[in-house]
């Protein structure tokens, strides 16, 4: 998972200059619009998949993907065109983390899933902040064409990687087109979505922070366009290191309520941030966040699955991930016009949206307490 989510996000500091140079400046959001739509779209069959013909094979289709994809980024030379490999290209973030977090459910004693997920989550977190981190710096040093190269071959080493993990589904069947026919009972998993819904509202913020935040850097006189990830990172992996347990000691909700309530605070501090340290220290914020929420987000979900549909579970709770990340990054389209002054209102939604995600939360933990009283 490390590899894999280097290699895309490796490229994404770049990519609104990329698509800025082809003539498209004021369709910057339709880059995470096309690829969260597309791996949306993906994620009923990849659970479905995943549940029948195995985690692995799941994971293997999705890496197949970017290691194809990456390599025509270079051939780009229109807004479609690069728009066109957009869409493919979250096929594969539709396939193998569903497949992937589907087999790590299986092999976590469920006295563990906060630790375990927190475990996993750091590593999903390492990749974003390497990959963004270090993208422009890359840039710099090898040109966009090899950025897209070396892209493509950490895809490749993730690939390889998959060799060594042993499959954890044991009834396996053999792939058959029904597999693809998926019922509407296996698209959305009901018992999910409480924490579908938290996904949603959360993942909102970081639709607006992957279209914005490589020109905020900018703004506040940052040259690296992947400072942002960098400090989240940082602290993401710390909280998950040092807090992974805490949901599997006070609770889900409890948990959450904790993160989204930091996430509160990093919105409204990039709203208004207008220095480096302020900026720094929204980012901190935002890493303590998602730090508590993700790891916490994918514990809940395990407990909700039944056990023979954790695929479906998985892939319910990525749906909502997908559609916070893609209407987040839609709201920038119609609140940000590439000035900074239009900045404070673009967070300052993406504050409402997590504040709705905290009032649900506290509404969940009411309703558990009358329900056992």
């Amino acid at each position: 998972m490390f590899f894999f989510m280097t290699s895309f996000n490796l490229i994404i500091p770049e990519l609104n200059d990329f698509l800025s140079k082809l003539g498209g400046e004021n369709q910057k959001g339709m880059i995470f619009i096309l690829f969260t739509l597309s791996s949306a779209i993906s994620r009923p069959f990849s659970g479905r998949l995943s549940d029948h013909i195995g985690r692995k094979k799941v994971m293997y289709l999705g890496i197949i993907v970017p290691i194809f994809v990456s390599l025509l980024y270079p051939l780009s030379y229109s807004v479609f065109f690069f728009l066109t490999l957009r869409f493919f290209h979250g096929f594969s973030a539709g396939f193998f983390p569903t497949g992937s977090t589907a087999l790590i459910t299986d092999i976590l004693p469920s006295n563990k899933r906060g630790v375990g997920m927190g475990i996993w989550g750091t590593f999903t977190s390492l990749g974003i902040g390497v990959g963004q981190g270090i993208g422009s710096f890359v840039n710099d040093l090898v040109g966009i064409d090899n950025l897209f190269i070396i892209a493509s071959i950490l895809s490749i080493f993730s690939m390889m990687l998959i060799f060594f993990v042993k499959e954890s589904l044991h009834r396996r069947e053999k792939f058959n087109l029904n597999h693809l026919k998926v019922p509407k009972n296996d698209i959305i998993e009901k018992p999910v979505l409480p924490a579908a819904i938290v996904m949603f509202l959360t993942a909102f913020c970081s639709g607006i922070i992957f279209v914005i935040t490589p020109d905020m850097s900018k703004f506040v006189g940052i040259e690296n366009k992947g400072w942002f990830f960098v400090f989240y990172v940082i602290c993401t992996i710390f909280v998950r290191l040092f807090l992974g347990s805490i949901s599997d000691k006070i609770g889900r909700i409890k948990t959450l309520s904790i993160g989204v309530f930091s996430l509160i605070i990093s919105m409204v501090l990039i709203a208004y941030s207008t220095t480096p340290l302020t900026y720094t220290f929204a980012s901190i914020a935002f890493g303590f966040a998602t730090g508590i929420t993700s790891p916490t987000i994918f514990a809940w979900t395990a407990d909700l699955s039944e056990i023979t549909r954790r695929g479906i579970g998985a892939g319910t709770m990525f749906i909502a991930l997908e559609l916070g990340i893609m209407f987040g990054a839609f709201s920038t389209m119609l609140t940000y016009d590439n000035t900074k002054e239009t900045i404070s209102l673009s967070f300052n939604i993406g504050a409402i949206s997590s504040g709705i995600a905290l009032l649900y939360l506290i509404w969940l933990y009411q309703k558990g307490k009358k329900e056992i009283s």
